[in-house]
């Protein structure tokens, strides 16, 4: 079944598209505070949702892998006639970006990696178990109603209560059900491309946010210091979805680096 995607921006001649990949969500919604500021700075954007999640429903096998999302990925750049992309990538959706630079080097002329890793670690494997044990035990619901907890500072979701409970109740109005949820993260926990960082040579931006609670922000300097040709962009408020809470400081960070790395001619 093809995957919902779309595209937003004519980019310019000779220049990349971006292609937005999202976390364990896996909706292209997330990029809402991110899309206007890229097509206004003159880039093609295509952003998808993920095999199995939003406008992309699909049972998914017990196995799925993130070199399966890659390969997802490639279907999307074919059906947009997207030769090369940038891809953008949030925690897991990095992970895809990660896998697709090794597997299909020819379609990738840089990543942008927003608190994701390139190894397991048992802080983020505690989360997860916990995670799981709450949607074995209670829930979709329960396991919805968590997840602010993970993504978002505790003040911002304070401050912003009405944003996120109309967030929660989305989820669990779209929830992909217990076995695809149980897929996704088996594929993100079983990921480890940490040996091979080095054969990654694209300019990539990592960045991440030091008050994650889900991902260890030292996951994000590993990959700093494994990846050839890397600028690390390391913020100390915001938390694991940093681009979504404090939206104008990361979009200004990520068009630099596409203007310094990848500039629109």
């Amino acid at each position: 079944m093809p995957l919902h995607h779309e595209v937003h921006g004519h980019g310019r001649p000779g220049a990349p598209s971006l292609l937005l990949s999202s976390g364990l969500g896996g909706s292209a919604n997330f990029w809402k505070p991110q899309i206007p500021a890229l097509v206004a700075a003159g880039w093609r954007v295509v952003a998808y949702d993920q095999r199995g999640t939003g406008r992309s429903p699909e049972t998914l096998k017990a196995d799925y892998a993130i070199a399966d999302m890659a390969r997802d990925v490639v279907e999307v750049l074919d059906a947009t006639d997207t030769a090369q992309c940038v891809v953008i990538g949030h925690a897991l959706g990095g992970l895809v970006g990660l896998q697709l630079a090794l597997d299909a080097p020819s379609r990738v002329a840089g990543l942008v990696l927003v608190n994701a890793w390139s190894r397991p670690n048992p802080h983020s494997a505690r989360c997860f178990d916990a995670r799981l044990a709450l949607l074995g035990a209670v829930g979709a619901r329960a396991y919805v109603e968590a997840q602010p907890i993970f993504l978002y500072p505790a003040a911002w979701c304070a401050e912003h209560a009405d944003v996120v409970q109309a967030e929660v109740d989305h989820a669990f109005a779209h929830f992909p059900g217990e076995a695809n949820m149980r897929a996704r993260i088996g594929a993100l926990r079983a990921f480890d491309v940490d040996a091979q960082l080095g054969r990654i040579g694209v300019p990539t931006l990592v960045a991440a946010a030091m008050d994650d609670v889900l991902v260890p922000w030292t996951m994000s300097q590993r990959l700093a210091e494994g990846l050839p040709h890397v600028l690390f962009d390391c913020v100390p408020h915001g938390g694991h979805a940093h681009s979504v809470t404090d939206p104008e400081p990361f979009n200004r960070s990520l068009l630099a680096f596409l203007g310094q790395q990848l500039p629109v001619s």
